[in-house]
């Protein structure tokens, strides 16, 4: 079963504000080990995030650059 990929760039943009807000808010706690920890991970999550985010633009650009050489051929 395949997820819509605008739904999948939803998902990811909502990942990344929602760890992006984590990381944020747990930076001014950091003399506190279990936010330090919370904030270690979840700027990890949004790295991950950012990273699927910009694989699903990726393919679109890669299709419209093969069907450019495609035309001028």
């Amino acid at each position: 079963m395949s997820i819509d990929l605008e739904i999948q760039k939803e998902a990811a943009k909502i990942g990344m504000t929602a760890t992006l807000g984590a990381t944020v808010v747990t930076s001014m706690f950091m003399k506190n080990s279990v936010a330090k920890k919370v904030h270690v991970v979840a700027g990890v999550a949004f790295c991950g995030f950012a990273l699927w985010h910009h694989t699903l633009y990726q393919n679109k650009r890669k299709k419209t650059i093969k069907e450019e050489k495609n035309s001028i051929e």
